[in-house]
């Protein structure tokens, strides 16, 4: 039975069998919506020959929801008491992305940001109150001085934000760069006083199952924009290699974010940070695959005013992004000799040159990446890296994944 209130006080690094929430899990599912939402006013931004805005507005909501969401990642897997305080602080949070999605459209259409930020300003507000719970239980001087930066650190960014409600737009673009890395900046001048206990395995296992969700929700857009397609336009031939190549894109980027043992990379706050800051462009580009598949048949069917090869950059580029992403972050450090080391890179490039295969173009890409996946596994299984134990993975790595080293 769930407790009224208890200690927030930090949890022990080396706990055993650490998993993923209930809770978690919601808040999760949550975030999905206002991904979902941004995906959706990139198709119509991309579609109606915005490009270059709906890709800045993009970006900007998408930071919103993923800083939001690994601030409180990182946090619950450090001081997750699940006493009711903590839940209601937390579903406090959700109500402040609910918010944010709302705002969504308003932001892409009229560029109006008024109501993300009041989302997101209610989700780290949120936040910081819990900072500053953890910080009154806190019996270490340190972990307490960590603390405190982190609630005064949150809080102070967020006045910051109001920037993108008073300048000029074209003076926007530059304020949330600015501000960008104001946040990101937060945790390394928190954890100077102390390291916050954050638990390896369960920040592998958080990070599995956000990418999870994110690809599919790809998948769920891709569905809805093939069955678009072929009902109201009955272009089943022009579809259907669209969605055979974005079903294909989707089974590897699964397979090759889970093939190595993520958690095993993150041995410090330093390498934890550059591993959870780089998965920005993992999460965005694996949500943008679903919104350049659905720019990719509203094309095929003549609803988007593009190019072709701007119609196959719109799934090949972001597919790349994330090929390329995942290896930067873990995937290399697994490989052993030049060719291994070499998959992922040379297939982010020839994704990127199936921009010029007209209405081929997402079925080659799809190709190219089930390829990448079977020459590494075929590498793995013929080299050193295939045998160890480092290529198999530790029992139990959870989220992370087990697998030949290879085969991402």
């Amino acid at each position: 039975m769930t407790q009224p209130f208890l200690p927030l006080t930090a949890r022990s690094r080396a706990e055993s069998h650490r998993a993923s929430t209930p809770l978690e899990l919601f808040f999760d599912l949550c975030f999905v919506v206002a991904v979902s939402q941004a995906g959706s006013e990139l198709v119509h931004a991309v579609a109606g020959g915005h490009a270059g805005q709906g890709v800045l507005n993009y970006a900007m909501i998408f930071f919103a929801v993923w800083w939001a969401w690994m601030n409180f990642t990182w946090f619950a897997s450090a001081y997750d008491n699940d006493d009711v305080l903590y839940r209601v602080v937390t579903l406090l949070q959700i109500a402040g992305v609910l918010v944010l999605a709302a705002g969504v459209p308003r932001a892409f259409e009229d560029h109006d940001f008024l109501v993300v930020y009041l989302g997101y300003v209610v989700m780290r507000l949120a936040l910081a109150s819990q900072w500053l719970r953890a910080a009154h239980h806190a019996v270490d001087p340190a972990e307490r001085t960590m603390c405190l930066r982190y609630a005064a650190g949150v809080a102070l960014v967020q006045t910051g934000w109001i920037g993108l409600l008073l300048v000029p737009e074209q003076a926007r673009g530059w304020v949330f760069l600015v501000m960008a890395v104001a946040e990101m900046s937060v945790p390394p001048f928190a954890e100077r006083a102390a390291p916050s206990t954050w638990h390896p395995h369960h920040i592998a296992e958080r990070y599995g199952l956000f990418t999870i969700i994110v690809l599919g929700e790809t998948v769920a857009a891709a569905t809805v924009a093939v069955q678009t397609g072929v009902v109201e336009h009955d272009a089943l031939g022009e579809v259907l290699p669209i969605a055979l190549g974005g079903l294909l894109l989707v089974f590897a980027a699964w397979w090759i974010y889970f093939v190595v043992p993520a958690h095993t990379r993150l041995t410090s706050s330093r390498e934890g940070f550059l591993w959870g800051y780089g998965h920005y462009v993992i999460f965005a580009s694996a949500a943008a695959v679903g919104a350049g598949l659905e720019i990719a048949v509203e094309h095929v069917v003549g609803k988007a005013h593009l190019s072709p090869t701007a119609a196959a950059a719109s799934v090949t580029v972001p597919a790349a992004l994330y090929l390329l992403s995942v290896w930067l972050l873990h995937a290399r450090h697994f490989k052993v000799g030049t060719a291994q080391r070499l998959v992922l890179p040379v297939a982010a490039l020839a994704v990127l040159l199936c921009s010029f295969a007209g209405r081929w173009a997402v079925l080659a890409a799809g190709l190219v990446a089930a390829a990448t996946v079977a020459v590494g596994t075929t590498l793995a299984a013929r080299g050193p890296a295939g045998t160890g134990p480092a290529a198999r993975g530790p029992a139990g790595s959870g989220a992370a994944g087990t697998g030949p080293a290879g085969s991402g």
